[in-house]
């Protein structure tokens, strides 16, 4: 789960101070971001004690702070086991919206694989949605997430959240491997990839290529706001694509965000997934 609202990208803010979230006046704020980002009436928010007592059995409570000491921003999650072997479930990572697209996201999921290397934990799990486009150029293209399911109405067809409501709560399932460094591969956008877009409706042909590209729009949440029809559509058609082609061996290779007033493109390989 993370912070959805999509803001244009500015300038590199100042290095916050990352550390756990231990004191009453810290997790308070922790509870009063959660408000700010998803809602006053957001049923799934961690209440402070959780946000305390995970940390004893190797859960992950982050917290990104600025120079007066207010949270900037702050990563969550549990730790248990999958497989029989040691994993994380990145539960939530929210930024306050004037700081999001510079760079605290990425630092606190940075400070969440040092401390769980440390702990010797390799694989983190967590979900998000894949019509946000500054999620998934996180997720995807600067950490290297592997999508390994797509989910429908993960959290339920309703949601107290605002920036669920209109387009329901289908999420990708995301595994990120902490055991090695991330070097993001450079990728070509050859004009000759087949691109999935949505037209007027949501009824799209779904082509057998090695390689396709699925647009998404690069703000959901404005595209909500102005037309929840069209946003609504956008669901239906990215669902159908991206089952479709998850089913078929195909796996997600990477993400690029155009710039502002255009779109953001996934790109699909058929080619076996990293393991």
């Amino acid at each position: 789960m993370t912070a959805e609202n999509h803001q244009t990208p500015g300038a590199a803010a100042p290095a916050p101070s990352i550390r756990p979230l231990t004191h009453d006046d810290e997790l308070e704020q922790c509870v009063r971001l959660q408000r700010e980002v998803w809602g006053d009436d957001f049923r799934e928010l961690v209440p402070p004690a959780v946000l305390l007592v995970a940390q004893k059995v190797g859960g992950v409570a982050l917290g990104a702070f600025g120079p007066a000491g207010d949270l900037l921003g702050f990563v969550f999650g549990i730790t248990g086991l999958r497989d029989d072997r040691p994993a994380h479930w990145s539960h939530m990572l929210a930024v306050r919206s004037d700081l999001r697209d510079r760079g605290v996201g990425r630092r606190l999921k940075e400070a969440q694989q040092a401390h769980l290397r440390a702990l010797g934990v390799g694989m983190v799990y967590w979900t998000f949605d894949p019509l946000v486009s500054r999620n998934a150029h996180l997720n995807v293209h600067r950490l290297g997430a592997s999508v390994i399911e797509y989910v429908r109405d993960m959290y339920g067809r309703e949601s107290t959240s605002p920036t669920t409501t209109v387009i329901g709560t289908d999420r990708f399932l995301v595994r990120w491997d902490i055991r090695e460094a991330r070097i993001t591969p450079p990728v070509a956008w050859g004009a000759s990839i087949p691109a999935l877009t949505l037209g007027r409706d949501a009824a799209v042909e779904l082509p057998d290529a090695p390689e396709l590209l699925i647009e998404i729009p690069l703000d959901i949440q404005e595209v909500k706001a102005r037309d929840p029809d069209r946003a609504r559509a956008w669901r239906r058609m990215t669902r159908a694509a991206f089952e479709h082609y998850l089913q078929r061996g195909y796996h997600v290779a990477d993400f690029l965000r155009g710039a502002p007033g255009t779109s953001g493109r996934y790109l699909l390989r058929r080619e076996a997934a990293p393991r």
